[in-house]
């Protein structure tokens, strides 16, 4: 989605109206960031919005970026913002033979999240492990199984913060089944032309 650099269009000022309702949006779409939104968009403060192309409108607070949305898709947030607030999401890992692929724009598949270094969700009743489903006693990997269209952040192995972030296209359930396919097939990842935007 964002391989090329990426030049902003029009700089617009967001109504106070619709800067409440993407407030709401953000906390109910991630209610992890519920007790940092005031942080993130304080009430009084001034939120932009800028065209990019591909029907990509990106929010932005003192030249900063801080989410963007494809049309009607969800809100997605910055990877900035992620690694702010790295707990505030659902997250996913990826194993080491992934991460050059995923840091070059190619699209996530399956086989990434499901070998040895990989993480899923473990679901609601399973504990089991090495075959990517979390069983390494990292909590992080604990949880619901992820439906088809959620935002996920992508984390590498070995790595501190994430590198990726992205709508799912597949469940997790699903690809702990079937083991192949495509699962984000287009996100924000390290050094793409939104991680470089300048916004000054």
């Amino acid at each position: 989605m964002f391989k090329k650099d990426i030049s902003p269009g029009a700089k617009s000022k967001v109504k106070s109206s619709v800067q409440r309702a993407i407030r709401t949006k953000i906390t109910d779409t991630y209610p992890g960031l519920a007790p940092h939104i005031d942080e993130i968009i304080p009430k009084k403060s001034q939120l932009d919005s800028l065209k990019l192309p591909d029907r990509i409108t990106l929010y932005a607070l003192d030249s900063h970026p801080l989410f963007y949305q494809h049309m009607d898709d969800p809100i997605t947030p910055h990877l900035r913002i992620v690694h702010q607030f790295p707990s505030a999401f659902p997250r996913i890992r990826i194993d080491r033979g992934a991460i050059r692929f995923v840091l070059s724009g190619a699209t996530l598949m399956a086989p990434g999240l499901t070998s040895q270094g990989g993480r899923l969700p473990s679901g609601m009743n399973t504990s089991a492990g090495g075959d990517g489903e979390g069983g390494d006693g990292d909590k992080r990997y604990e949880g619901r199984d992820l439906e088809e269209g959620e935002i996920v952040v992508v984390e590498a192995e070995g790595k501190e913060e994430a590198c990726m972030i992205g709508q799912l296209r597949v469940g997790t359930q699903e690809i702990k089944e079937k083991k192949k396919g495509v699962v984000i097939d287009s996100g924000h990842y390290l050094g793409d032309g939104l991680w470089r935007i300048e916004l000054d």
